[in-house]
C-alpha cells in the first residue's frame, strides 16, 4: 500500500530515484514506526512521515518521523552517533536519549537561546552549559575539562560581553523551518559537517530570536561550565549569570554562520 511518506530532494538524491519509488509505493517503508525526533508512535499509512536519512562516515540509516516534528532531510552524524542512533531507531538503549547520547560531551549539554546585548547590539545567542562534568575522551575525570577542550576546538576565551567573539570557521548553527536543530562542526574525515550537538526534538525559538538570526546570519554562542549558569528565566538575568562567568574567567564564546532556514 502506498505511504504517505515526503522524501525530500536530498535524500533522494543520496538514496537514488528507485529506493525512493520503492519507499513511496510502500515496498520498505513500515506501517507504524516510532518517530526519530519525538520518539512516540506514527503511523504512514495515516499521516505524512518525513524520511531522515542519518550519514556518517561510513554507513547510513533510514528512518522515519512525523512530518509535524522535522521535515525530510539529511542529518550528518559522527559515526560514532549513528550507532547511538541505530539502538534508538531499533529500540535499543534509553527511548528517551538523543542519537548521541554515549558520547558525554555531546549528550549531557543544556542549551538555551536568548537575545543579548553585546558589543553595543542585540545579538541572536545560544548559552551552552553541560548538565554533569565533562571529563576529557577515555578517561573517567574528575577534572572538568569542558572549557579546555572547547578552547582546543578554538573557541575563545570571553573576558566581557563587549564585544562579537570571533567566528569558528566550519562550525554553524542548524535552523530547520525555525526550529533550532544542531550545532554542527566540521568533520575530522573531511565532507560534511557532523553535530556537535544535536536537539531530541527540534527547539522552539522566540520570533524575535529567529528574526534577529535571519537578520545577522550568525549566532553567537557561549559556553561556560556546570553549575555556572544555571536555568534564568528572564535573558536580564541570563546576561548576569554570563558576565558572572566572564568575570570569573569561566566563559568562552564564538560566532557562528547560520546553517539552514
Amino acid at each position: 500500500m502506498p505511504r504517505m511518506l515526503d522524501v525530500s530532494d536530498e535524500v533522494r538524491a543520496e538514496i537514488g530515484d528507485e529506493e525512493a519509488n520503492r519507499l513511496l509505493g510502500g515496498d520498505n517503508a513500515p506501517g507504524t514506526y516510532d518517530c526519530t525526533s519525538c520518539r512516540t508512535p506514527g503511523d504512514s499509512e495515516r499521516e505524512r512521515t518525513s524520511t531522515v536519512l542519518f550519514v556518517g562516515e561510513e554507513t547510513a540509516v533510514l528512518a522515519f518521523a512525523h512530518a509535524s516534528c522535522i521535515p525530510s532531510q539529511v542529518v550528518p552524524v559522527s559515526e560514532e552517533q549513528l550507532q547511538g542512533a541505530v539502538r534508538s531507531i531499533t529500540g535499543g538503549g534509553d527511548q528517551g536519549r538523543q542519537p548521541d547520547s554515549d558520547l558525554p560531551l555531546q549528550a549531557e549539554l543544556g542549551v538555551t537561546s536568548g537575545l543579548l546585548l553585546v558589543g553595543g547590539e542585540v545579538q541572536p545567542a545560544l548559552v551552552v552549559e553541560p548538565l554533569v562534568p565533562i571529563a576529557r575522551p577515555g578517561t573517567n575525570g574528575p577534572v572538568d575539562v569542558f572549557l579546555e577542550l572547547l578552547t582546543e576546538q578554538g573557541f575563545s576565551t570571553v573576558t566581557a560581553l563587549d564585544q562579537v567573539p570571533e567566528q569558528l570557521p566550519g562550525w554553524s548553527v542548524l535552523l530547520v523551518m525555525g526550529k533550532l536543530h544542531a550545532v554542527l562542526q566540521p568533520n575530522n574525515n573531511g565532507g560534511a559537517p557532523v553535530a556537535w550537538w544535536q536537539a531530541h526534538q527540534a527547539m522552539q525559538v522566540a520570533d524575535e530570536w529567529r528574526s534577529a538570526v535571519n537578520k545577522s546570519g550568525r549566532v553567537l554562542v557561549f559556553a561556560a561550565p556546570v553549575g555556572t549558569i544555571g536555568q534564568q528565566p528572564r535573558e536580564d538575568l541570563l546576561r548576569e549569570a554570563l558576565d558572572r562567568a566572564a568575570a570569573a574567567g569561566k566563559l568562552v564564546g564564538a560566532a557562528m554562520p547560520l546553517a539552514g532556514t
